[in-house]
């Protein structure tokens, strides 16, 4: 049994596809970029704040699910230039306090609406 997550606070599918699907305790985040869910604006310019303006979405779904970042037991993260690893990693640091999840790190030549950073996440209900 499935059940499709969805919230206002984090922005709204681009393609079809849903936010979030939980299915067997697990939670399995979709790729978030960084969209301003409520002026659908992309955050860009400032690298960090484009990984944070991920996180704050990916925290909202997580939220909606009833989870949080401890919940999380993989994350990938799609980077347009690993020049940027240092910068994200730092920010995608500040969301975590131990148990870290387990990640893949990789440079893409493009990412939807030409933004520089995605990350999704699989979750589990424990």
């Amino acid at each position: 049994m499935k059940k499709v997550i969805n919230t206002n606070n984090a922005p709204a599918p681009i393609g079809p596809y849903s936010q979030a699907v939980a299915a067997n305790g697990f939670l399995f985040v979709s790729g978030q970029i960084p969209s301003n869910p409520t002026t659908g604006e992309i955050v860009s310019g400032d690298i960090k704040a484009e990984a944070k303006q991920v996180m704050e979405n990916i925290k909202a779904i997580l939220t909606e699910a009833g989870l949080n970042f401890s919940n999380i037991v993989k994350t990938s993260i799609f980077m347009t230039d690993m020049g940027n690893f240092a910068q994200v990693n730092e920010v995608y640091g500040t969301y975590f306090t131990d148990q870290f999840p387990a990640r893949e790190t990789v440079q893409v030549a493009a990412l939807p609406k030409n933004v520089n950073v995605e990350i999704s996440v699989i979750a589990i209900n424990f």
